[in-house]
């Protein structure tokens, strides 16, 4: 791209996003959050305390709970044991998963479906 195009580009997008912002200005939504913000801070700073103070007064317990990713991430029940017999070998494969070498060679030769046929556990 050359300079004049990518300049064109950007400005144009410049414009677009100082649009945008003009809108954002005149919205009543957020004139009531910037005076509640003010209005928030200014009584933090009469009375001496942070945000922080606030979140512990409110909900003292909110320190002490654990992300909720961790608590998710060791809660996964553990897989079941397939076992698959080849009624033509009388070979007997058991597996948690599907990526088993013996179980792919199976499904190579005579189909997902035949071998899935197979299960017996």
């Amino acid at each position: 791209m050359s300079k004049l195009a990518e300049f064109r580009q950007l400005e144009k997008h410049l414009a677009e996003q100082l649009q945008a912002l003009e809108a954002l200005k005149g919205d009543d939504g957020l004139k009531k959050e910037i005076e509640f913000e003010t209005k928030l801070r200014a009584l933090l700073a009469e009375y001496g305390y942070s945000l922080q103070n606030v979140i512990n007064l409110l909900d003292p317990q909110a320190g002490r709970r654990a992300p909720a990713a961790d608590a998710k991430s060791g809660s996964r029940k553990p897989r079941q044991v397939k076992i698959y017999k080849n009624p033509n070998t009388g070979e007997v494969v058991e597996t948690k998963g599907g990526n088993h070498k013996t179980l792919k060679e199976w499904k190579a030769e005579h189909g997902s479906a035949t071998v899935e046929s197979w299960l017996t556990k």
